[in-house]
This record gives C-alpha cells, sequence and structure tokens, in this order.
C-alpha cells in the first residue's frame, strides 16, 4: 500500500461505451490500492447516465462536470456527429477549468492524470502539471495502429486513383498486410478535410507515444504482429483486458425483462440476438430487412430495441413472431451472450461488443456504421474467421438469410465457434492470476503508485 494518497484526475470522452469502461478501470484500480482518489471529469449528462447506473459506494470517486459546449437552446439535426462535434470544440479549455476548480475544491494536487486517449491533449496537461499521463485506448490494438500511421496510409495513397486506393492493402504496416483501405476507419481519411472529430484523432496519434503507458482493453495473444510494433513505439504498451465489468461479476442479475428465463426455454445455440449499442439504430428499411429475414427463416431471435416500434412501422412484426422471438427495450448482454441458446450476435461490431462475444463464445454478423467497426467487422470476418459480414455491407433480406445460414447451418458456422472458443481461451488466459494482462495491470498499478507527489 503507498504511504500517501494519490490523486488521480480521470478525462472521459462522453460517448458510446468510453465512459462506461474508464469508471469500471478506476474502480478495479480502487479495490487493487484504496489509498487512491479519484476525480472523474466527463460531461454532465453522461455523469448523470453513467453514476446512476454504477454503483461506487466504498469508492473514493468523485464526479466533475465539464462543459459539453452546446449552445443554450440549440435545436440538432438528429446526426449524432454533432454532438460530438460540439463537444470536442469546447476541449481542451473545459478540461482545463475542471481541473482547477478541482484542486480548489479538494485541496490536493494532482499526482496523475489517467485519460480517455481520444483527449491528446492531456499529454500537454500533464507536462505542464508536472505528472504523469496514462492514456487508457478502449479498444484493440490494430486501430489504435492505423491511428498512429495516419500519415503513413495518407501518404502512400497520394499517388494512387480512386479505384486502385479502395482495394489497396495496407502491406506496408506491420501486421497489415490483410487490411485493405475500404476497412480503413472513414476518420483517418478525413484528416484533409478541416473535420474536428477527425482532427482530434489525427492529433491523439502524434500525442500518444508521449503518454508513460498506454492501456488497451484487450488482450496480448489477439493480435501478435501489430503488439509487438506497437510495444517498440511508446514508452509502455499495455494490454489489461479483456475488462470484466464490476456489475457484470455481480450474483445479481438485473433481467427485469426476463430475457434469461426466456432464452432458458430455448435450444442451445438456436437464437440470434440483435442488438446496435446505445447510440444507433439502423434505419428503417434495414431494420424491415431483418424483420422479413427472422420471419422467413422462423429463427428464435432475441432483439434488443432502441425506439418505439411502432415508430419504425415494426410492430406488426413482433406480434406476428412473438411465439418464437422476444423484442426487449434493454437487456443484459454479457450474460445473454454467455447463454448457451445464443448462436448468432448481429451487431455493429464496436470493441466492447466484440469481447463480449468472444468471452462468450458465439459467432458474429456484423453491420458496420462508423468509426473502427469496419475494420473490426474485417478482422472478425477475415482475420480471425469469428463472424461474417453483409453481403453489400447493409442489411437485405437475402443477405441476412444469408448471414444466418451461414453461422448457424454451414460448416463455416462449426468453424468459427471453434475459431472463437480458442480465442475465448486466450482471453481467460490473459486475466488469470499470472496471465499477461494480470501482469500488465499491476505494471500499470506500479507507475500510478510511483507518481510524484507533495
Amino acid at each position: 500500500m503507498c504511504d500517501h494518497q494519490i490523486h488521480v484526475a480521470v478525462l472521459a470522452f462522453p460517448f458510446a461505451s468510453h465512459p462506461l469502461i474508464l469508471l469500471n478501470l478506476v474502480k478495479k484500480l480502487g479495490i487493487s490500492e484504496p489509498n487512491m482518489k479519484f476525480s472523474f471529469f466527463n460531461t454532465e449528462k453522461s455523469n448523470q447516465m453513467l453514476f446512476s447506473k454504477v454503483k461506487i459506494d466504498g469508492y473514493d470517486i468523485k464526479s466533475f462536470n465539464v462543459g459539453d459546449g452546446i449552445p443554450n437552446g440549440y435545436v440538432f439535426s438528429g446526426n449524432p456527429l454533432e454532438i460530438i462535434d460540439f463537444f470536442v470544440r469546447a476541449t481542451p479549455g473545459n478540461f482545463r477549468i475542471g481541473l482547477e476548480e478541482c484542486v480548489e475544491a479538494t485541496g490536493m494536487k494532482i499526482n496523475c492524470l489517467l485519460t480517455d486517449a481520444f483527449l491528446w491533449f492531456s499529454g500537454d496537461f500533464a507536462d505542464e502539471m508536472g505528472i504523469p499521463w496514462v492514456s487508457f485506448w478502449t479498444s484493440g490494438p490494430c486501430s489504435l495502429s492505423i491511428h498512429m500511421y495516419s500519415d503513413t496510409i495518407l501518404e502512400a495513397l497520394v499517388s494512387k486513383g480512386e479505384a486502385q486506393k479502395k482495394n489497396s492493402t495496407l502491406e506496408f504496416l506491420p501486421g497489415m498486410s490483410a487490411i485493405e483501405v475500404k476497412d480503413v476507419p472513414d476518420e483517418v481519411l478525413q484528416k484533409q478535410e478541416g473535420k474536428t472529430f477527425p482532427d482530434m484523432l489525427f492529433k491523439m496519434g502524434l500525442k500518444i507515444p508521449k503518454a508513460i503507458a498506454v492501456i488497451l482493453n484487450s488482450f496480448d495473444e489477439i493480435d501478435p504482429i501489430v503488439n509487438s510494433d506497437l510495444n517498440s513505439k511508446l514508452q509502455k504498451f499495455l494490454n489489461i483486458g479483456p475488462l470484466i465489468l464490476e456489475s457484470r461479476q455481480s450474483s445479481q442479475i438485473d433481467d427485469q425483462s426476463g430475457c434469461l428465463s426466456w432464452l432458458d426455454n430455448q435450444k442451445n445455440v438456436s437464437v440470434v440476438y440483435i442488438s446496435f449499442g446505445t447510440s444507433l439504430t439502423p434505419p428503417p428499411p434495414e431494420l424491415q430487412a431483418i424483420a422479413e429475414a427472422l420471419e422467413s427463416k422462423r429463427i428464435p431471435y432475441l432483439w434488443s430495441f432502441r425506439g418505439d416500434p411502432k415508430t419504425f412501422l415494426l410492430d406488426e412484426f413482433f406480434a406476428k413472431t412473438s411465439n418464437f422471438g422476444k423484442i426487449v427495450s434493454w437487456c443484459p448482454q454479457f450474460h445473454v451472450l454467455g447463454h448457451s441458446a445464443i448462436g448468432a450476435f448481429v451487431t455493429q461490431g464496436g470493441w466492447s461488443s466484440v469481447l463480449e462475444s468472444i468471452r462468450g463464445g458465439v459467432p458474429m454478423i456484423c453491420r458496420p456504421f462508423f468509426g473502427e467497426q469496419k475494420l473490426n467487422r474485417k478482422l472478425i470476418q477475415d482475420i480471425w474467421k469469428i463472424g461474417v459480414g453483409l453481403e453489400g455491407v447493409i442489411f437485405t433480406k437475402n443477405g441476412m438469410i444469408n448471414a444466418l445460414d451461414t453461422v448457424f447451418s454451414s460448416e463455416n458456422g462449426s468453424e468459427m465457434r471453434k475459431n472463437i472458443a480458442k480465442l475465448r481461451e486466450c482471453g481467460k488466459k490473459a486475466v488469470e492470476e499470472n496471465g499477461s494482462s494480470t501482469e500488465n495491470f499491476r505494471t500499470l498499478l506500479e507507475i500510478i503508485k510511483s507518481s510524484p507527489h507533495s
């Protein structure tokens, strides 16, 4: 145990699952070293949602609100990236103000910055304060590597025509010979367009080597070549995942919608689980295509559906198929994916969902929408071979039927389950007592504990 209290300022990127993953890492650190105090900086809206769901009783964690940059009375267009743009424009000033208010309110000097990797300016803050910066990349190694190599990728494409660009591979990058330009996150290719979020990610790729440690919610065995290259370019590269959230380890499972009891009455490997996370819903024509495929195949389904089905003209479908399907507004995904009845997971391919699917041993059907999701689909389908993408990328009735047939009926589906079982075993070993991620977490703990203090 430390002989002094360490004050860690935690800076969150307030969108998707980023704050939740970061907060649960903070809780894990707090359990391991009770002499740490955490100040958690996030937007007011995100903090309210987060701390209403995650219990922090018994932890020395205090939340602080930072401005979201949204003008009073502003009417949104409905584009989710709009909110992100306002937030990015408000940085780094909003966090600087928050840190100053925190020091004044607590009377404690900040000893270490632990931040979402997106917040590249944290390195400058740490330099000014004379403290270490630990950067947390909530995703996997391949996407981080691509952002760090943004300039190299763009330079390689300068002399190519549009058709050549689309079909080019990243064979000039370590471990990327099978990755095509069309799999690269759009934000990397939009660097020249002056957009706020792509600019944030580009600066992150340049600044992240300044961090005393870069930690990932991943494990060493999932992508050894890329991991090795990152290890050579960063001061300390630490895979500490797959992180298992505290709430998911609880013996009390929140299953108010009865998902798990419904699954108990289904056959093993017979149900398709459908969820696209908390921040997006596919367009109505694609939702209709999913519905038509499920009705045609009469395959048992569990659909975690955001919004009112009537709005998307699906209420009739859900009524007609209630004898073999179930719709809920929310379900305990971690436990659902661990249930023996689940045979496939229809997902956007976000990293948290990918890890949960691996841990549950469930092959994926991926329909990416933005960010790293296209890259994850490529890894899932062609590199790890633990799932499929969709023909033409979007949902169509026939494309969805073919994907379901591949996962449930073909030899390919059986092979996917074998492959995902191998990855699952690697992930389990990584977090065992002497596993690679466990050892890396201990290293992280020592780095924070050795932070300078007054």
